[in-house]
């Protein structure tokens, strides 16, 4: 059993009672949502209820599912309940020397003043139904247990490390697991800025993180979540979802016509991580939604950080105001790592896996696996596997002939149009520009035309993608441009080897 979402859990009643009280129900609330947090495991929360009787009354009367909907609201995920029962009525002895179920709701503060919303105290019957000369030891109960929570919540506040992992972040990702490198040194050292100061520095804030797949940017992001989860003096409200996730939650919430509680939460965190945004595109409302949450997270300083598979000038049909607003901060390239980068990763991976390979092994692998970090750690996780089963310490030529099918694999995922374009416009002698331009001479056209035509080979993209990375041209022309060059090689065997050497040259090009 874990206590992962223990604040989480004090969060969502916290919002319940605030609600219930802006109807003038803080009755119901005290009665219905007489809970007790005990412990969590995997998507289920364990509580304690009075009763059997009172947990059935407060499933029918829809309570229980009242609690798990604020729960997915809060962490995008479905929670379950399942109860425990006390069935100790309240007495003196109880009292005085074991604290009874103690029940979320909104109470007075210590001193009298203002209510605060979410704390927990015992529950109190009907001052009918208190024995006679028992009122004095239930207030004396209450007292104890609110000064004891408060003395918890001050020492939990001093020592950010009780706090156990968030239930939204990857425990292992973390500024100590990554490994630094000539090509990811700029991007580590500016989130690791601002997870010490979040929201602070408003030259990295938004951050964008941009690259291909596998290069780090989700373990830098959520580094900086944990970092700041772990560090904080006060713990801060930090959510990390995926674009895919948030649109989920988006359109539930469209449905369920709860959409000003979907835009209320997202613009109350102090920590904003949004994983590949580059699902936004095509997606009006859903820009709409991030627009929104975007100045709602800025009006009080929130830090922001986004990952993206490409720059924003890339991210055709993303809005205009939205892409000036994540272009607002610092935009970071993660660039696939060097060779000796690559090495020390290999490096750190084996020993977090307790593990050991031959140094020209470890070289081996890194030189032939140039495209990122998670495909070299695909490579070294077959090696080790093998080592593992057959108890042999395998030699190159064994690496290689595992590894021989991910080199290949490797190799191709490495390939982008870009690289198809700047191959292209080197034989040719044009720039990129006249590859994707208006121009329509010979001189432009044809080695465009191949270009389309190397990319749609390689690459599995669709005509109406084609164009757009062509100076957003109609899908009908790269047909054209593709079925050209296709005839044309069928008659012209010199234009075919072209081809062929310029698809080497695409395979073996390196930034």
């Amino acid at each position: 059993m874990s206590e992962n979402f223990r604040e989480l859990w004090g969060e969502a009643l916290r919002q319940i009672g605030e609600e219930y009280s802006s109807k003038g129900q803080e009755g119901d609330f005290r009665l219905w949502f007489n809970m007790e947090y005990v412990s969590d495991e995997g998507s289920e929360i364990t509580v304690n209820v009075p009763s059997a009787f009172f947990w059935a009354q407060q499933v029918s009367k829809g309570y229980v599912s009242t609690v798990q909907d604020k729960l997915k609201e809060l962490t995008g995920q479905e929670i379950t309940l399942k109860h425990l029962e006390t069935n100790k009525p309240v007495s003196a002895q109880s009292s005085q020397n074991a604290r009874p179920l103690q029940q979320k709701e909104i109470s007075p503060s210590p001193a009298g003043g203002s209510p605060v919303p979410g704390a927990s105290v015992p529950p109190v019957p009907s001052p009918s139904r208190i024995p006679q000369g028992q009122a004095d030891i239930l207030a004396q109960a209450r007292e104890d247990y609110n000064s004891d929570r408060t003395a918890s919540s001050s020492a939990a506040a001093a020592d950010p490390q009780s706090r156990g992992p968030h239930p939204l972040l990857g425990a292992e990702y973390t500024f100590d697991s990554f490994v630094k490198g000539d090509n990811n040194d700029y991007a580590y050292s500016s989130c690791m800025a601002i997870a010490k100061t979040p929201g602070q520095a408003k030259l990295f804030n938004p951050l964008l993180l941009y690259g291909g797949s596998g290069l780090g940017k989700t373990h830098l992001m959520q580094a900086v979540g944990n970092y700041i989860w772990a560090n904080s003096p006060e713990p801060l409200k930090i959510c990390y979802t995926t674009t895919e996730n948030f649109l989920n939650e988006f359109n539930t919430a469209l449905k369920g016509n709860v959409a000003d509680k979907f835009t209320k939460k997202y613009r109350s965190y102090d920590v904003f991580l949004l994983d590949d945004i580059h699902f936004l595109l095509g997606k009006q409302g859903l820009q709409e939604a991030i627009f929104n949450t975007f100045d709602g997270l800025k009006s009080h300083n929130a830090q922001m950080v986004f990952t993206c598979d490409r720059p924003l000038n890339e991210l055709k049909g993303l809005e205009e105001r939205l892409r000036s607003r994540i272009g607002s901060g610092a935009a970071i390239d993660m660039a696939p790592p060097q060779f000796e980068t690559r090495c020390a990763i290999l490096q750190k991976k084996l020993e977090l896996m307790g593990k050991r390979l031959p140094e020209e092994v470890v070289s081996y692998i890194a030189k032939n696996v140039q495209s990122n970090v998670r495909d070299l750690e695909g490579c070294l996780k077959k090696v080790v596997g093998y080592a593992e089963l057959t108890g042999q310490m395998p030699d190159v030529a064994k690496t290689q002939s595992l590894l021989r099918d991910n080199f290949v694999e490797a190799s191709m995922e490495s390939i982008s149009m870009d690289t198809v374009q700047r191959v292209v416009a080197a034989h040719y002698n044009i720039s990129i520009s006249d590859i994707k331009g208006k121009k329509r001479n010979s001189k432009y056209t044809f080695p465009r035309q191949v270009a389309i035509y190397i990319g749609r080979t390689l690459l599995d993209y669709s005509y109406p993608e084609l164009g757009e990375e062509f100076g957003g041209r109609d899908h009908t022309t790269m047909m054209h441009s593709f079925e050209k060059i296709s005839d044309q090689m069928k008659v012209d065997p010199s234009l075919e080897v072209t081809i062929n050497m310029l698809i080497r040259e695409v395979k073996d090009y390196r930034k």
